[in-house]
């Protein structure tokens, strides 16, 4: 879907209604602006970002390993070693 519209003198674009839908965002949704490139933003909820995140995480995570215990652990070894 591509869309076309204007900035106005404060700043303000107007999403068009057809790419809103598309992208499922609704009136009063909340959204997360990133610079992609020279010119180019990405619009993206906060959950689509957490989505994103996560299978980030999946891909670069071992199969059955438990992040939070590993983390908890490594915690406690650092601890140790300030003692």
């Amino acid at each position: 879907m591509h869309g076309k519209a204007k900035m106005n003198e404060q700043g303000r674009v107007v999403i068009p209604a057809a790419c809103r839908e598309e992208a499922g965002i609704a009136p009063g949704t909340e959204l997360l602006i990133e610079v992609v490139g020279e010119g180019e933003l990405r619009l993206r909820t906060r959950e689509q970002a957490i989505r994103v995140a996560q299978e980030i995480f999946a891909r670069h995570s071992r199969k059955g390993a438990d992040p939070v215990a590993e983390l908890i652990a490594e915690r406690r070894r650092e601890a140790k070693r300030e003692r």
